[in-house]
């Protein structure tokens, strides 16, 4: 039953029920999410061996493997925003119940694909019943949390997103340490079975109660520039080139799409977004600080992978475990991220947290084939301790700038910028490490046969391949190929830390410092009290 929230003397805006569950109901949110992120950094570990002949693997071409990531990226990326409206109009629970639902038929299917065309397939299915998901868990939290428990919710919620990115790795190299490589899909199935029992008995349903008219225009636009906006950085990633007609065309058509979309949404009497929450300073600081730390974080991630497999010669398990004191700082830090930001305010904590990151992507720079494992291990604790004091304060700026009968537009708005943030950074700055890394490998591959020189420059992966067939003779080749990628990866950390630094400079001038105590006292006290109560 609803609680009124204009009746006298009541404080409360959840119902009473709802309340005494509202753990139990994250503990359920965290699992769905948990199982969306772990799966999209567990396949990375598994492309070697999807890519050997059958019966490992399926043969898989590298273009193919891209395209096994990228497909649920383009579809996760592209529906995000459609979703969290869904979610608003029809009902969080429902939508959360239909996300997992897709995302578990797309996991087992995936499981048995015997082809690289099949996975493709079946892996955007699962990006397009993740886009489901992530938004609707946001979107849930807000509806059963009082606003002033919010923010620590929203603390463990980002302490989860760490804990999946980091323990992805380490559950696919044990997976495919003891089954085959289908096996790293199909173990989604019965946890996706527990998620939908969980669900259906503990998560309540909310919805706007007063929608408005259906944007059909917006939903359309708002699809067709990100997916194109999506493809055109994919591609650019590729083809480590932003130049080529077919990067430039579908970005410079996504950014037009989206330009119509915003000016439609503007004067549109039923807009999908109200695009006026963006005029103001704290809302779009706040979105900005999550594409540009994701753009800064996906990228180091990316080139990280590669320096403790193909430079240090760790397997994906060891270089899972040497990621867990981020997904550590993470757990640790993301809860109680609300404690230092109510002393100090979240214009200061952030923006600390963005040097933080920021010093941490730095010391990549400084990394060689013999840097101590404690050296690492400290580096990727204090950028998941910078990550901590970020994520948190800038979801809750996103999330309580909007009205609560919009909070699956809100959590659509800050997952869509995450995305398309890192999705940018994986591109451009694997551009840029690959770049570097073809320009100081070519002087030395002299002894290479002629067939094979285009083939050898291309990654670090392919150049001791080739090194590797060469036997003795490929031993400097090796050597070389170490070197180039250090110094390319030198270059990139740089490019990383510099847009962690425009993020500090972002969040620094435009998010708001330590609010007075009684504005705040007030804020607590439920000032929003035209937003309805939370239907059960």
């Amino acid at each position: 039953m609803s609680i009124p929230s204009g009746a006298p003397g009541v404080a409360r805006r959840v119902p009473e029920a709802v309340h005494r569950r509202r753990w139990a109901i994250l503990g359920v949110l965290m699992f769905s999410l948990l199982i969306v992120v772990l799966d999209n950094s567990i396949l990375n570990v598994a492309v070697k061996t999807i890519a050997s002949p059958e019966p490992t693997g399926i043969g898989a071409s590298q273009s193919e493997l891209e395209w096994a990531i990228n497909s649920y990226t383009l579809v996760f990326a592209g529906m995000l925003f459609t979703a969290g409206l869904l979610g608003d109009r029809i009902g969080r629970k429902k939508v959360l119940l239909a996300g997992i639902l897709v995302f578990g038929l797309g996991s087992a299917l995936a499981a048995f694909s015997s082809s690289p065309g099949q996975l493709i397939t079946w892996r955007a299915l699962m990006g397009f019943g993740a886009a489901f998901v992530m938004p609707a868990t946001l979107a849930v939290l807000m509806n059963v949390f009082e606003r002033d428990e919010q923010p620590k919710a929203i603390g463990i919620w980002a302490g989860s997103v760490g804990l999946g990115i980091a323990i992805g790795p380490i559950t696919g190299g044990l997976l495919l340490e003891h089954f085959w490589w289908g096996s790293i899909f199909l173990v989604n199935v019965p946890v996706v079975v527990v998620a939908l029992i969980a669900m259906a008995v503990l998560v309540p349903d909310s919805k706007d109660p007063a929608p408005g008219r259906v944007d059909p225009l917006g939903v359309v636009l708002s699809i067709i520039g990100l997916v194109l906006l999506v493809y055109g950085i994919i591609r650019g990633g590729e083809l480590a080139s932003f130049t080529d007609v077919t990067v430039l065309l579908p970005l410079i058509g996504g950014l037009l799409v989206l330009a119509v979309f915003v000016w439609h949404e503007k004067r549109s009497s039923h807009p999908s977004i109200d695009i006026s929450y963006f005029r103001k300073p704290a809302f779009s600081a706040a979105v900005a600080a999550i594409a540009l730390v994701f753009f800064a974080l996906m990228g180091v991630t990316f080139f990280s992978a590669f320096y403790l497999q193909s430079v240090r010669g760790y397997s994906a398990l060891q270089s899972g475990l040497l990621i867990l004191p981020l997904a550590a700082a993470q757990m640790i830090f993301a809860p109680r991220a609300r404690l230092v930001v109510d002393r100090f305010g979240a214009k200061a904590v952030c923006t600390v947290g963005m040097l933080l990151v920021a010093a941490g992507l730095s010391a990549f720079a400084l990394f060689d084939a013999d840097t101590p494992l404690w050296v690492l291990c400290l580096v990727f604790f204090v950028q998941g301790t910078g990550m901590a004091h970020i994520m948190p304060p800038v979801t809750v700026a996103v999330m309580q700038a909007l009205p609560r009968e919009r909070a699956g537009s809100g959590s659509a708005i800050n997952n869509t910028f995450r995305q398309v943030g890192g999705a940018l950074g994986v591109a451009v700055l694997g551009s840029v490490l690959s770049t570097v890394y073809r320009g100081d490998i070519e002087g030395h591959l002299g002894a290479v046969p002629a067939a094979a020189r285009d083939v050898a420059g291309e990654s670090i992966e392919a150049t001791l391949g080739v090194a590797e067939r060469m036997g003795p003779a490929g031993k400097p080749l090796a050597a070389a190929a170490n070197d180039a990628f250090i110094g390319a990866m030198h270059v990139t950390a740089l490019g990383s830390a510099a847009v962690a630094l425009i993020g500090a400079v972002v969040v620094a001038v435009f998010l708001p410092g330590r609010p007075p105590a009684a504005r705040t006292a007030g804020d607590q006290a439920g000032s929003p009290a035209k937003e309805p109560a939370t239907r059960s």
